[in-house]
């Protein structure tokens, strides 16, 4: 371990208190509902002290958008018949980082409650949190996986302001995707990022540059889901700490182009249980003509209904994998963006794809017994059998995202829905959707139409208040774009009319 490498999580004071013996200070930060870090520092007395109760944090951040503008319709959180009230925010030690961009200031996120001390509807690690321990009560674990994609402009704030967001000028020029060129031209800023994220506890498993003009992706490594959604949040980030360190802005929304490809945030689901097995893969498991026609060959029956699950709740918990206005224009044909509420194995062209391996046949698998070798190699890949949610952008609140994916997922296990209706194949010969021919809802508003209705899956698996709040948040930013008048306007009729 590096000098400045954060250290392992600490769960008990003594340890936390040698830890923090040279500091006078720490950083602390939650999530907000739109996935943006919200922190101070503070006084390293004032920390050990907020140890046991936590300690007031102004719920305005709840109250209001992205640019720190009051919500339309003001929250239940935040508003003036409660005076913008302090909420309490309490540290979780288990968060434990260095941050090396900082002088290795130490840093810890947040999770919020009520005055009461009971977990804040709309906090999102909180919510994720109470997801995951609905797993947990079943023995199970869920695992997850994040790949984001974003785009890099020679630009600074002041340039960003000055231009309107106009005529940006990317890193590198054209489409390359994969290149090893194109790194070279902005190789402290690549190299940066790998080592600004080891150092933070944030493994990056692979980056690359994608197609579109100065567009990276980067694979997190898998972990477990509170984890993944905690080191997403803190990669992004770090990536733009990292960006403005060398004259960069990194931006992870959704369509910044409408003429380049948009920027997907795919999320990687699996499940297993105490002895570590992976619970989304059975060899013996395969298609049945009387029972399940469409499943693929080693899906698992957990597999099968956390699936099913999730297409049937997609429609539901679409406003969370699409949070934005501009989360809509990324999702349509023609750029490997799903528009369909479908799965296929191996297919990205779908909602989900299906990850797993090429196993035979029942029969043929039988008749392998003396083949240990291929047999080891096939459970292997068997062993990393997982779904892939494509629909999600870069632009997620991934705390939220996940904890949708995987809420609709538990549910479907619990009911027991392993049907599956049927696949997209690989060749894109065939294209059935659930049910047939069920598109993604085209707009913000139409997904938060559908997410608030009375019994919606969302209010079943979310609960109401989450829901109502965050519907609430959306109706805000839809209406922000209901009401702005854009460049496309300015062009198309300021001269002619």
């Amino acid at each position: 371990m590096s000098q400045t490498q954060s250290p392992q999580p600490i769960f008990d004071l003594p340890t936390l208190t040698r830890e923090l013996e040279l500091d006078d200070r720490v950083k602390v930060a939650g999530v907000d509902i739109d996935g943006i870090l919200r922190g101070k520092v503070i006084l390293k007395s004032k920390f050990f002290s907020s140890l046991k109760s936590g300690f007031g944090f102004c719920s305005v951040i709840f109250g209001w958008d992205m640019h720190d503008k009051a919500y339309t319709t003001p929250t239940t959180i935040s508003n003036d018949a409660n005076g913008f009230s302090d909420i309490i925010a309490k540290i979780d030690l288990s968060t434990y980082r260095r941050l090396p961009l900082e002088d290795n200031l130490p840093f810890f996120l947040l999770r919020f409650y009520d005055r009461n001390h009971h977990p804040l509807a709309a906090c999102p690690r909180s919510l994720l949190a109470r997801i995951v321990g609905e797993y947990e009560a079943l023995g199970l674990e869920p695992l997850c996986g994040a790949e984001f994609e974003f785009f890099n402009y020679k630009e600074t704030p002041a340039s960003l302001e000055t231009k309107q967001g106009v005529g940006l000028s990317p890193i590198t020029p054209g489409m390359f995707g994969y290149s090893l060129l194109r790194p070279a031209l902005e190789k402290d800023f690549f190299t940066d990022i790998f080592t600004q994220c080891r150092e933070i506890r944030v493994p990056i498993e692979g980056l690359h540059t994608e197609t579109g003009p100065g567009v990276y992706e980067a694979a997190l490594k898998y972990a477990p889901a509170l984890e993944m959604a905690d080191r997403a949040v803190l990669f992004k980030t770090i990536v733009k700490q990292v960006g403005l360190k060398h004259g960069i802005i990194a931006s992870f929304m959704a369509k910044p182009d409408q003429t380049l490809p948009g920027c997907s945030g795919h999320l990687h689901f699996s499940i297993r249980d105490s002895q570590k097995n992976n619970l989304f893969f059975d060899p013996s498991a395969g298609p049945s003509e009387a029972t399940d026609p469409y499943r693929m060959r080693g899906m698992s029956s957990t597999m099968a209904s956390f699936l099913t699950g999730l297409l049937v709740g997609l429609p539901s918990v679409l406003a969370l994998l699409a949070p934005t206005v501009n989360s809509y224009k990324r999702l349509v044909e023609n750029y490997w963006a799903p528009v369909y509420i479908n799965w296929g194995k191996e297919c990205r062209t779908a909602s989900i794809r299906a990850i797993g391996a090429d196993l035979p046949p029942a029969d043929q698998w039988a008749a392998m017994a003396d083949q240990d070798d291929e047999r080891a190699r096939l459970l292997e890949e068997g062993a990393s059998t997982r779904l892939e949610m494509r629909v999600s952008g870069s632009d997620i609140n991934t705390h939220l995202a996940i904890a949708a994916c995987l809420a609709c997922g538990l549910w479907g296990i619990k009911n027991q829905l392993d049907r599956l209706p049927g696949k997209v194949e690989v060749t894109g010969e065939e294209n059935l959707a659930y049910p047939r021919g069920l598109k993604l809802s085209r707009t913000l508003q139409e997904a938060v139409r559908v997410m608030q209705e009375p019994q919606s899956i969302a209010r079943q698996v979310l609960g109401d208040e989450f829901v109502d709040h965050y519907a609430l948040t959306r109706e805000h930013e839809w209406q922000a774009w209901e009401n702005a008048v854009t460049n496309w306007e300015v062009k198309r009729y300021l001269e002619i009319l």
